[in-house]
């Protein structure tokens, strides 16, 4: 996405309003701000709940499965060795 659209979105349109970061304007980004969710740096726990619930909305709109319930669980290894990203 350019700067300029990326300009263009309303701070709701990000997981991370404050900050500008993670858009969630459509299925691609909504999909890299799950894969990306933990890269991100200088935010509180209560801000991630916040943004995973916006992810999460934006995942609902956009018919973006998620099969993890928390961000907490992002990354981490189930019984079988995979990601559960």
């Amino acid at each position: 996405m350019s700067q300029k659209k990326r300009d263009s979105l309303d701070s709701q349109q990000y997981a991370f309003p404050k900050q500008h970061k993670e858009p969630l304007n459509d299925a691609k980004h909504v999909r890299n701000a799950i894969a990306r969710f933990d890269q991100v740096e200088g935010v509180s726990d209560k801000q991630r709940d916040k943004a995973w619930r916006r992810i999460k909305a934006a995942a609902k709109k956009y018919d973006v499965e998620v099969s993890v319930k928390s961000w907490r669980k992002l990354g981490k290894k189930n019984k079988k060795g995979k990601s559960s990203r």
